[in-house]
């Protein structure tokens, strides 16, 4: 009988039936001394017990504010550990937290308010260059006129307040400092009554997706969903509170808020902060100081900090293990990561938003071609299978095509979007990734491209992922990415966009072409 191209992982270990914020008050009774944040640019450590009065310090301004459970809290800004108590703050009080990109302009700010319905805002004061209060003022103006902090916005009717990641005075909007302030004691029976209401179900968290055209969609995650994945992920890297993870992924991405921030709470792990955003010098030094033992990043960031300057002057001895994941990884940027960076139980992953997000990932006793040449094996809890393109049945083992998963971790829906939710969510509950993959017989899994990403030339099909494994070959060349585009007689044409790496002349074209 043929094998199809169909996986499941049993597991010994149960998912965590719980809130996060219930289960976050397990783990700071059980270490309560323990360093669970670490924010070096801020100067600020926090022991479990502090993070707990913190995120309890924000629940009850939250409440204060007239959040209700359900109503949607938004936060803009980069890493910082106000961004960990805002998550957890409403995580406790039954608010969907809404994840919105640093780099966003105002157009693109505006229009995730707009669509998450947001009632309260928390903004950070500025992101590098850019300013974000002249950015709310400017998709805002009533901000200005706002009577005692209440916005009245004809462009953003649901808005009730701004809060600023500070301790200034602001027109028209509230510093965190002073409604944590105000809050007080006042509210301890309400924000317990709150708690006791929630269920582990109830939506909590809102990710915008990048989306392939026009603006994102909302994808809308559940406690159950992101505290079991980011738990899961902790026990498959080995990770436990002894741990230290230096965290140079930003928050407002998966990425960052389930397999970082999460999983560390899952297990009660320091959170290191190296920097507000990525910074490779940062992150070498954190590492250094902090004796971090485990380092994520997509391959971008470990290109970055491989490529430092003053990288042989750092001590990266302490680390053990961490997750790439979020764009293809090289096999020789692997090689560079276990041998140079001391990461000798790095794991590749392999998931998206719509998934909380993680779905497969390589194992530390995975055969080492599989460790650097696939995206691992399905996770715990969790159903894989490859699919023919457009909804067609499970397919035979090796052979390409969607992948296709299930379980737990697949999110609530595209929020406000049923139709777009059932595009994507099949009657049977699985989700369809939109990627392309190939099973072997022993269940490892790789991604060999997007669907939307198939380039058609001339008549014949072309995964841009095959040409950029050949070129990564290359020794001059540190990242590679090849797109499609339009060609009058081809019908389409491959473009190539190679990053040199230090130390090598630019070559012409016809030297390209010749590597």
């Amino acid at each position: 009988m043929r094998r199809l191209s169909y996986e499941h992982c049993p597991s010994l270990t149960h998912l965590l039936g719980v809130t996060i914020g219930e289960w976050l008050r397990g783990v700071a009774r059980a270490h309560p001394e323990r360093e669970a944040v670490v924010s070096l640019h801020q100067g600020v450590r926090l022991t479990y017990a502090a993070l707990d009065d913190q995120v309890d310090r924000v629940a009850r301004a939250l409440l204060g504010l007239g959040v209700k459970q359900g109503d949607r809290v938004a936060i803009w800004s980069p890493n910082c550990w106000e961004w960990i108590a805002v998550q957890y703050a409403c995580a406790r009080v039954g608010a969907v937290l809404v994840t919105i990109n640093p780099a966003y302009r105002e157009r693109e700010m505006e229009f995730v308010l707009k669509e998450s319905k947001t009632k309260v805002l928390f903004s950070a004061e500025f992101c590098k260059t850019s300013d974000y209060l002249a950015m709310v003022r400017s998709v805002c103006p009533e901000v200005g006129d706002a009577e005692d902090g209440r916005v009245r916005s004809a462009a953003l009717p649901e808005l009730e307040r701004v809060v600023v990641i500070g301790e200034g005075a602001y027109e028209g909007m509230h510093s965190l400092s002073r409604v944590v302030e105000l809050a007080g004691q006042a509210a301890v029976d309400t924000l317990q009554e709150r708690e006791s209401d929630l269920d582990y179900d109830d939506p909590i968290n809102i990710q915008y997706t990048s989306g392939t055209t026009g603006f994102p969609k909302g994808v809308t995650l559940s406690h159950h969903n992101i505290l079991n994945n980011g738990h899961q992920v902790a026990l498959a890297l080995g990770v436990t509170s002894q741990d230290r993870m230096c965290i140079p992924v930003p928050f407002y991405h998966c990425f960052g808020i389930v397999l970082s921030s999460l999983l560390c709470v899952s297990v009660g792990a320091t959170q290191v902060l190296p920097s507000a955003v990525f910074e490779p010098g940062a992150v070498l030094r954190a590492v250094t100081e902090e004796r971090c033992t485990v380092l994520h990043g997509v391959p971008t960031m470990f290109i970055a900090e491989l490529e430092h300057p003053d990288f042989a002057s750092f001590d990266m001895s302490s680390l053990r293990t961490g997750i790439t994941a979020g764009a293809p990884c090289p096999v020789s940027l692997m090689k560079a990561v276990v041998e140079r960076m001391h990461l000798s139980g790095i794991q590749i992953g392999y998931g998206q938003t719509e998934a909380a997000p993680l779905c497969t990932l390589t194992m530390p006793g995975d055969p080492f071609q599989a460790r650097i040449s696939t995206v691992g094996k399905v996770l715990p809890h969790q159903e894989i299978r490859i699919a023919g393109v457009g909804g067609g049945s499970t397919l035979p083992r090796g052979q390409q095509g969607e992948i296709c998963v299930r379980g737990y971790h697949v999110m609530v829906g595209y929020d406000g979007r049923p139709e777009a939710t059932q595009a994507v969510v099949d009657r049977a509950r699985w989700l369809h990734t939109g990627d392309l993959g190939v099973m072997d017989d022993d269940g490892f899994v790789s991604v060999t491209g997007r669907i939307k990403d198939l380039v058609i030339r001339g008549g014949e099909n072309i995964y841009p992922r095959e040409i950029e494994d050949f070129l990564h070959e290359l020794p001059m060349l540190s990242d590679v990415y090849v797109v499609g585009v339009p060609d009058a007689r081809m019908g389409e044409e491959l473009l190539a966009c190679v990053k040199l790496r230090k130390g090598y002349a630019e070559p012409t074209a016809a030297e390209f072409r010749e590597m």
